[in-house]
């Protein structure tokens, strides 16, 4: 995309975690402030591109896992990005077309993609929402989602845009609390790399060019993300070792260093 097509509210010289996410995937709505962040983190860490697409790809077997095996038919994907291939709706419609899909993002560019991706799609809606403000979310979801039956939340790669302060595990408590029995819960988040001396570097660099932090965290507090759930196995992993496609050679960690889980409400 160039600047002068950027729609009403949206400053294209301000890089956006969703653009970003979607250059790293090598998608086409961004802007060149966005690309220079990629080439930035690039740079500083030779997979940032490879940790993308893993990210991705442990969303598709997710959702596959939770359409299929689980046996959920309704999802909230909070954080969605960017339309790009195997979106979550058409993972879990593959499955079963009666499967219902809410796509939440609070960027502009987001909406405007998703809205005009959907058009005359059956069961799926798209609509404006900041994690940070998980009651309003919530209550807006319940006019397209049935909580009287259970829901799979989908939260990849967001939580770690929201440092201590924000108390981003009362915000997955609130959602937890919203869920009938039988509900998953489902996230992926960027660790803290305690074996990377320069993890600090990437993420303060990150912070300065970008229009979000970046709050990396080890397994034992992602899995507080899960209080209350009951893990699924693996339990928390990285993702490419979350339920790898059968016969696929897996990633080594060290090129997509993002943890996975997936969680049960009993």
């Amino acid at each position: 995309m160039t600047e002068e097509t950027a729609p009403r509210g949206v400053d294209p010289t301000v890089p956006s975690s969703a653009r970003i996410y979607d250059a790293l995937l090598g998608g086409k709505d961004n802007y060149e402030s966005d690309r220079e962040v990629v080439g930035m983190l690039t740079e500083m860490y030779p997979f940032a591109q490879a940790t993308a697409v893993e990210n991705r790809a442990w969303l598709g077997r997710a959702v596959r896992y939770l359409a299929g095996e689980a046996g959920i038919r309704q999802f909230l994907d909070i954080g969605a990005g960017l339309p790009t291939q195997e979106n979550v709706h058409q993972v879990a419609q593959a499955v079963d077309p009666a499967c219902r899909v809410v796509y939440v993002d609070n960027d502009p560019i987001v909406l405007s993609h998703g809205r005009a991706l959907l058009s005359g799609t059956d069961n799926v809606t798209v609509f404006a929402g900041d994690l940070a403000d998980v009651e309003a979310i919530l209550a807006e979801a319940r006019g397209f989602l049935d909580f009287g039956k259970p829901v799979a939340v989908l939260l990849s790669a967001i939580l770690h845009f929201f440092d201590d302060e924000a108390d981003p595990f009362r915000i997955v408590g609130i959602l937890r609390d919203a869920l009938p029995p039988g509900s998953y819960l489902a996230l992926t988040h960027g660790t803290n790399a305690e074996d990377r001396p320069d993890s600090k570097e990437f993420t303060d660099a990150y912070a300065r060019r970008s229009s979000s932090g970046l709050f990396l965290r080890d397994s034992a507090e992602v899995a507080r993300f899960l209080d209350g759930f009951e893990p699924v196995e693996p339990g928390v992993v990285y993702a490419v070792r979350w339920r790898p496609d059968p016969g696929a050679a897996p990633r080594p960690v060290e090129q997509a260093p993002v943890w996975a889980a997936v969680g049960r409400l009993s």
